[in-house]
């Protein structure tokens, strides 16, 4: 049941008579910030006033006149300038509020119309180990694709791994000419990723050396002119305003300069600190061009190396999956670059007969008009990339898969080459096998920080392993719970912990992983955040723990009573609503409709979170007001256990969604 639904289409039906196109203002309906303004509130008559030349209130006045709400709404109220308030009628709440009690799915209609939907997240180069950077793709990702199938659409979860790029060809390299045999026997994904690193820093070497004096020139030049440009303030006012806009680019011109020429400065020191690494570094003097040349003759066919990466590829694969498994994550396909390979040269052949695709220096590009940069399909010397293979894979969803829709949950710094490839796309007139325009969308995410504000690294500066997070966080939730069920004792003041050794281990697990995800999803997905397990899995605030915490409360109400929650599930709900706190709850929880809606819309967990946050809370109040197991009336006790009951599932069923679990004990 979505009830901003119903009321959005009720108030468009009233605006049909007063305005050609109702859309615009009957979505201008919101949930009550107060409850004496009602339950819901529509702003709508104060802009359309301006368009229709009438005083709000009269406007507004016509608009209830004109609304048929009277099945399930009181009387409409004015109020102010001419808001409308909405209140629902208490019979009508009660009757809903039991339906969806008594409904396996909550009160959740599946969709009229589903599509075909396939979300693109995770999306890891084999390579190397996972690090925080995937996180953020991964538990996004896996949410979205969770709500999108339990509101009804047909939706795919594709992996779309980084198994065919530059970093094997760094990895082929090392093989042939660092590998520790010892190591790889021992642990072949650890081997493989050292070879990765070291050949990858080597290669940043060669040419950080190459780059260093020309970024040194510039920054002496640009200091220059920054210095020159500070000594010669204007005194006319208008000029002196442009003179400060002109400074502060030249300041940020060579603050970006500086940067660029310390990470250089960073690159080589690192490897000549190092009398090993200096002396592969003087060995191997070529190696950027080498490595690239294992690339090519992989993707070219050559024997040895694609012995090579068939025996890499799998082990790979399968650390990756540990990590997978860990968090809970599946995916329906997990298809890589290399899958899309024998794809490549027709896409470039039908861009270029179709005239998409002109050839500029040597190479094969797309121009895109607004867009100073082209989009690179196939580079001069012949050699395929991301973009011919991000092409080949819509053309394989849509032609094999019948997407429809498509969801790339990669972050913010992609963002120019999506929307190049979306350019693209409609450039090459690619539809749906229904003849409609493929709707592709980027949902794009900021960065996990330290707590000291910057990107999360460790103290080496390397990104952070995911693996070691998680242990992390199982640990802290561990000690969390242990020290919790500790604290427990019987009315006499002694120690009464219930949890025994496993039970604690298996709801750390829980806690653990729950509040990494949950402490990931309920930011706004396109701002960064800081990571933080002590904050992350606080018992208070928003956090998963406090979700779990809740659910686990509940779950204990049921045992105190000596109710058997199944078995009392399964019984037709009889909830009465006579206090405001019931009333409060009852509404909270006929909104989950309108909260997966909304998140599924915007493509942004946290509009669930923040719904699962706010309906803990009116379950907390509930409880302060409503008593559940003291009392006489056994009817109020039946009801009350009957609102409590569907608030654990609602919770238990919306942190599933999140890929969150819960506990019946914490």
């Amino acid at each position: 049941m979505n009830l901003l639904h119903i009321l959005q289409s009720r108030l468009h039906a009233a605006l049909g008579g007063l305005v050609s196109d109702p859309s615009p203002y009957s979505g201008m309906v919101r949930s009550s910030n107060d409850p004496k303004f009602g339950d819901f509130q529509a702003n709508c008559a104060m802009p359309l006033a301006k368009e229709l030349g009438r005083p709000p209130r009269d406007l507004a006045a016509d608009i209830v006149a004109r609304l048929d709400v009277a099945d399930f709404c009181e009387t409409p109220e004015i109020a102010g300038p001419g808001f409308i308030n909405f209140r629902l009628r208490e019979d009508w709440l009660a009757t809903q509020i039991n339906a969806v009690a008594d409904d396996p799915r909550l009160g959740v209609a599946p969709v009229t119309k589903p599509r075909n939907i396939i979300v693109d997240f995770s999306s890891p180069n084999v390579a190397k180990p996972m690090h925080v950077g995937h996180l953020r793709s991964t538990v996004i990702g896996d949410a979205l694709t969770k709500i999108l199938t339990h509101l009804g659409h047909h939706v795919l979860s594709d992996n779309h791994i980084g198994d065919w790029g530059t970093q094997f060809g760094m990895i082929i390299y090392g093989c042939k000419h660092f590998l520790t045999p010892d190591a790889y026997s021992a642990d072949a994904v650890g081997e493989l990723a050292r070879l990765y690193r070291l050949v990858n820093n080597l290669c940043d070497y060669q040419l950080a050396k190459v780059e260093a004096p020309k970024l040194q020139l510039a920054l002496t030049t640009k200091q220059a002119e920054l210095a020159q440009l500070e000594g010669a303030v204007p005194s006319d006012a208008k000029e002196k305003k442009e003179f400060d806009k002109s400074l502060k680019k030249l300041r940020k011109e060579l603050e970006d300069l500086r940067e660029s020429t310390n990470s250089t400065t960073s690159k080589i020191a690192a490897i000549e600190s190092n009398a090993a690494t200096l002396s592969f570094a003087q060995s191997h003097l070529d190696i950027v061009r080498l490595s690239r040349e294992e690339t090519a003759k992989l993707h070219a066919g050559d024997a040895e190396n694609r012995r090579l990466w068939n025996e890499f590829l799998p082990k790979c694969v399968a650390a990756l999956q540990t990590i997978y498994t860990r968090l809970s994550i599946h995916f329906d396909m997990t298809l890589g670059e290399s899958f899309y390979d024998p794809f490549l040269a027709d896409v470039v052949a039908d861009l270029k007969a179709k005239g998409i695709a002109t050839e500029s220096d040597g190479a094969m590009c797309v121009f895109i008009e607004g867009n100073a940069a082209p989009f690179l399909v196939q580079k001069a010397d012949g050699a395929y990339n991301y973009a011919t293979t991000d092409l080949a894979t819509i053309k394989y969803r849509v032609d094999e898969l019948n997407a429809e829709e498509i969801l790339y949950v990669v972050d913010h710094r992609q963002s120019e080459h999506f929307d190049l490839l979306f350019a693209t796309i409609d450039k090459w007139g690619y539809r749906s096998q229904q003849g409609e325009p493929l709707k592709l969308s980027h949902v794009k995410f900021g960065t996990v920080m330290g707590k000291d504000g910057k990107p999360f690294k460790t103290r080496s500066g390397d990104t952070v392993g995911l693996e070691s997070l998680l242990d992390e966080a199982i640990a802290k939730a561990r000690q969390i719970v242990a020290e919790n069920d500790d604290r427990k004792t019987d009315n006499d003041g002694n120690p009464t912990p219930e949890l025994p050794e496993a039970e604690r281990d298996a709801i750390a697990e829980v806690v653990g992983l729950g509040g990494i995800k949950y402490a990931d999803l309920k930011h706004n997905r396109e701002s960064d955040y800081i990571f933080d397990t002590d904050k992350m899995l606080a018992m208070t605030g928003d956090t998963a723990t406090y979700l779990q915490y809740a659910y686990a409360r509940l779950c204990g109400i049921f045992r105190k009573g000596g109710v058997d929650r199944a078995d009392f599930s399964s019984q037709p709900a009889t909830i009465q609503l006579t206090h405001p706190a019931e009333r409060a709850l009852a509404l909270q929880l006929l909104r989950f409709e309108e909260a997966l809606t909304h998140t599924a819309a915007e493509a942004k967990p946290n509009l669930l979170t923040q719904y699962l946050y706010d309906l803990a809370g009116h379950l907390t109040t509930f409880y302060e007001g409503c008593p559940v197991l003291k009392g006489d009336d056994p009817e109020v006790r039946t009801s009350r256990l009957h609102l409590v009951n569907l608030t654990g599932r609602v919770i238990e069923q919306g942190l599933a969604l999140l890929g969150i679990g819960v506990c019946e004990k914490m």
